[in-house]
């Protein structure tokens, strides 16, 4: 089986979209559908994943769970209605307010990258964790000797800065060597089987698979929480106004 063609990373403002249904299964008391293309972001990257609908005149599937396997992507969940046989035409629908929710996390979580690179902060970007229920990302770095109110401040001022500042978002597909000579920080793993691609914001770019906002501004106003040390990382936690 070819592997899914993953519309959400060429494009991510698309919400609907067809596709052709290469199988049905059923898996751990569940149906899993295998399409030639989805629209449909699996879980990764420390981004949830979508949820919606597939269906045609046949029968309505709600997709409750999506995830990336081997080239794959399986939209996991339950039929309300009828059912899909193999290579019949399917209409997918991302439910639009999750997705955004979860484009404005995401991209709030790259843009602390900017202010702490604009900040000058000795710090390595590490994992992060955009799911609505408390979001962070992660650098290995230090707060000894740091006034951290005052950093939490100089990060959350930055950010709203550069979120004011109305930046498009701009995607190019690369080499992780090419990457090198365009992002600040490239981290030494990158998963396998997809297109490798980076997220330009202005002159800044951040190797990425997720899905964003089309333009900073779409983040709203975002706050930094709170700036903690978690062993040898340093955790900054924050959120967007819902």
């Amino acid at each position: 089986m070819q592997p899914t063609k993953l519309i959400y990373l060429e494009d991510f403002t698309i919400l609907q979209s067809g596709a052709t249904v290469f199988d049905v299964f059923q898996e751990n008391g569940c149906y899993v559908l295998i399409l030639d293309q989805t629209i449909f972001y699996p879980q990764g990257g420390g981004q949830p994943y979508d949820q919606g609908y597939i269906e045609n005149e046949q029968g309505k599937f709600k997709v409750e769970e999506v995830r990336f396997v081997v080239g794959l992507v399986k939209h996991i969940g339950t039929f309300e209605s009828g059912a899909f046989a193999v290579n019949q035409n399917v209409t997918c629908s991302v439910n639009p307010e999750r997705r955004a929710l979860n484009c404005r996390l995401h991209s709030a979580g790259h843009v602390i990258d900017m202010a702490v690179t604009a900040l000058k902060l000795s710090w390595v970007p590490g994992k992060g964790y955009h799911f609505p229920e408390g979001p962070y990302v992660e650098y290995a770095g230090s707060l000894e000797g740091v006034d951290k109110e005052k950093l939490k401040a100089d990060i959350e001022t930055a950010s709203n800065v550069f979120i004011a500042q109305a930046i498009q978002t701009k995607l190019i597909f690369m080499s992780k060597e090419e990457m090198k000579h365009l992002c600040h920080h490239v981290p030494d793993y990158l998963p396998e089987g997809k297109p490798v691609r980076v997220v330009m914001y202005g002159d800044f770019g951040v190797p990425c698979g997720g899905t964003h906002v089309s333009n900073l501004q779409d983040i709203g106003d975002m706050t930094v929480r709170k700036i903690t040390q978690k062993g040898p990382n340093v955790r900054v936690s924050y959120d967007v106004n819902r």
